[in-house]
């Protein structure tokens, strides 16, 4: 059983910036891959960004080239630096974690966007 925790969402303006966290209770070196998701108001879950156990990285076409997903294997760790943010990425973002046998998901943490 892995839990995950997400951290530092909240509220900030268009164009401001937000560090996520995700601190897993287990070894994230062991998951095929962590992925930050999102879901907004009436919308489905998307994903916004994945890295795989070896860092290869795919993000969302509406987030490629403002958010940065990075992993600390050491502090079993998963971040998710967003940049340039708009109203449209206001959502909560969920931390993913894919192991061979389970898929394990975080509470969430609300991102709001103010314009």
């Amino acid at each position: 059983q892995v839990q995950l925790v997400e951290s530092g969402g909240g509220l900030v303006q268009a164009g401001g910036s937000l560090r996520l966290s995700c601190a897993a209770s287990g070894s994230i070196f062991r998951a095929n891959a962590m992925g930050w998701y999102r879901q907004a108001p009436g919308k489905q879950r998307e994903l916004v960004a994945r890295i795989s156990s070896g860092s290869s990285t795919n993000y969302a076409g509406s987030v490629q080239g403002r958010f940065t997903i990075s992993r600390d294997n050491a502090k079993d760790t998963v971040y998710l630096q967003m940049n340039s943010l708009k109203p449209e990425d206001t959502a909560v973002y969920y931390c993913n974690a894919d192991y061979v046998s389970h898929n394990y998901w975080g509470q969430g943490t609300q991102v709001t966007v103010s314009s």
